[in-house]
């Protein structure tokens, strides 16, 4: 896996592609939308795109696959992750996981058959299973990657422990894992420092997994980075007071940068020694192309900006 400057590398998050969530079929709007977000990303430097089977009820790797048809040699010049895990309306319920070797097996093969491609680069474990059988995994991973269509293995919203029982399992290394990290989003960072502190009574993130990853070489993958556009563009009407000043922080340094708000937000996660590869889920192709200049503005932040911007979006000072 190869990061930029040492750093995290940018990823393109495919979940907006491929129309609504309901069962509607897609049309040539929905492909044409997931070309030109797919050419756009390139040309700032995304090599690799992130999807799941569940994305858009499928939808989501369906269009995708019908740009890789059509575009000769693009596959060989991208990097394809998807995930597998998580069921959506069956058996009588809304939701439930399911890690199982049939399963894991079934949907990777219905993922390629949409994708219209005979591999993936890294697959994903979508969510922990409470019922996972981590042998089973091994055995489903192991078949998939003997027949070549799994190169890498990796998870999703896995805390540092889950991850260290399952690779004890597995013959192949884990190389990522994919959590909901911002500036808005804290609490991968908060709980860092609000150790034996009261105010860490209400951090849900599991301590130790940033380290965890830093320590095995894993790369943490940020989903939700953008924070859904909180800071670099939505109504300063809807904003909490934290949120405004947050937002005209981001606006001032990128004045003084020479770039955008949103290089600014992602290189400060990049900034982070995880080496945090940021997920891009904007289907605007004006927002994919704001984000360019993120490795560089990460590589040139200075400790106090970090910090002032951490500050900022919490609304006080660290203890």
């Amino acid at each position: 896996m190869t990061h930029v400057n040492g750093r995290g590398r940018l990823i393109y998050g495919c979940m907006g592609l491929g129309g609504s969530w309901d069962g509607e079929s897609y049309g040539a709007a929905e492909i044409e939308q997931a070309a030109a977000a797919i050419e756009v990303a390139r040309r700032i430097g995304v090599e690799l795109f992130d999807h799941a089977d569940i994305y858009r009820s499928g939808k989501s790797e369906a269009v995708f696959g019908e740009v890789l048809a059509r575009s000769q040699g693009l596959r060989e010049k991208i990097l394809l992750q998807t995930k597998c895990g998580i069921r959506l309306g069956e058996r009588g319920l809304d939701t439930h996981y399911d890690l199982s070797r049939e399963a894991i097996v079934e949907r990777v093969n219905e993922s390629l058959k949409r994708l219209q491609t005979d591999y993936v680069d890294i697959l994903l474990l979508h969510r922990p299973d409470p019922l996972m059988d981590p042998r089973e995994v091994g055995y489903a991973v192991g078949q998939l990657m003997a027949e070549g269509k799994v190169r890498q293995l990796g998870v999703s919203n896995m805390s540092g422990a889950q991850i260290e029982y399952l690779q004890d399992r597995l013959e192949t290394p884990i190389v990522a894992n994919q959590l909901e990290m911002s500036l808005l989003r804290r609490d991968w960072l908060e709980s860092t420092v609000l150790v034996n502190h009261t105010e860490g009574l209400g951090i849900s993130f599991p301590h130790g997994t940033v380290e965890h990853g830093m320590a095995k070489g894993i790369e943490l993958q940020a989903y939700g980075s953008m924070a859904q556009g909180r800071y670099t563009g939505a109504p300063s009407a809807g904003l909490t007071a934290a949120e405004a000043v947050t937002s005209d922080m981001l606006q001032r340094l990128a004045g003084e940068k020479g770039t955008t708000p949103e290089a600014v937000l992602l290189g400060w996660l990049m900034r982070h020694p995880a080496r945090i590869s940021p997920v891009i889920g904007t289907t605007n192709t004006g927002r994919i192309a704001a984000c360019e200049d993120a490795p560089s503005v990460a590589a040139a932040m200075t400790r106090a900006e970090w910090y002032g911007l951490w500050v900022a979006a919490r609304g006080n000072n660290i203890p």
